[in-house]
């Protein structure tokens, strides 16, 4: 199944290989368009997963810190590992 995650038109990411986490789709790193990201300020901790760094998106219009990824989870999340997910007004859906 592809997935796609879109902001305003534009897809930020697309492919066939991802991991579902409490209802979010991770896609790894090879599949994230890196050109329209950049590194964002926030960190968050999560009990079970670890701690999480956000990304914004860049160009056209700027959407703060709405990508995350886990670049050191903990065991119960090791199959997201730099995985990214997508919240804060990012489509995210299967397309196939």
């Amino acid at each position: 199944m592809t997935v796609r995650a879109t902001w305003n038109g534009t897809v930020l990411a697309e492919g066939d290989d991802s991991v579902v986490v409490e209802g979010n789709h991770y896609l790894p790193p090879q599949d994230v368009r890196d050109e329209y990201f950049e590194a964002g300020g926030t960190q968050t901790a999560c009990p079970w997963k670890g701690a999480a760094s956000y990304r914004s998106v860049v160009g056209g219009a700027r959407n703060d810190d709405s990508a995350w990824y886990c670049p050191d989870p903990k065991d119960a999340a090791e199959e997201s590992a730099h995985w990214v997910a997508f919240w804060e007004g990012v489509t995210v859906e299967q397309v196939a």
